[in-house]
């Protein structure tokens, strides 16, 4: 599916637009390409919901990376249990595309991006208040910028392919 780049600039600004509104990164990404495969903004933040601070503030796996992942499946996913070349495409262009996160920002790992690493893990499950101090500290906003453009690249590389 190829996207104008006045298409992807967009896609990419309603990602980060849609963090510094309040939704957690995860649904920030995909909220801001679900309209491509058919679902309602409404059905990308419930199930993006509980991707992000790491995966349910776990600080394990990036949200905004998940997020991008999520959209992978909603690309290439098979619905066929038994396609097993199907699924290892999915896990390629998954793999690929966290490779190209890591190389940008250093780590998959919420902690590890948030400087936390070694760290308590979440500090609990109470989703922080968004001030302006919590966005001047953290590079969250970054982050998803980051999954949505890798993300609107890859269409545009997979429409070239074809």
């Amino acid at each position: 599916m190829r996207l104008s780049q006045e298409e992807k600039e967009t896609r990419i600004a309603k990602a980060v637009a849609l963090f510094h509104e309040g939704y957690n990164c995860s649904q920030s990404v995909v909220a801001a390409f679900a309209d491509l495969y058919g679902f309602t903004q409404d059905q990308a933040l419930r199930m993006a919901a509980s991707f992000g601070g790491g995966i349910g503030r776990m600080r394990a796996t990036c949200g905004a990376a998940c997020g991008m992942f999520m959209l992978v499946g909603l690309e290439t996913g098979t619905t066929d249990a038994a396609d097993r070349a199907g699924k290892s495409h999915n896990y390629a262009v998954v793999q690929q595309l966290a490779e190209r996160f890591k190389q940008e920002n250093g780590s998959l790992v919420c902690a590890e991006l948030l400087g936390l690493a070694g760290a308590k893990p979440t500090g609990g499950t109470e989703a922080e208040a968004r001030t302006s101090a919590y966005y001047a500290k953290r590079p969250c906003a970054m982050m998803v910028e980051t999954a949505a453009r890798i993300f609107a690249d890859y269409l545009d590389e997979m429409e070239v392919a074809r």
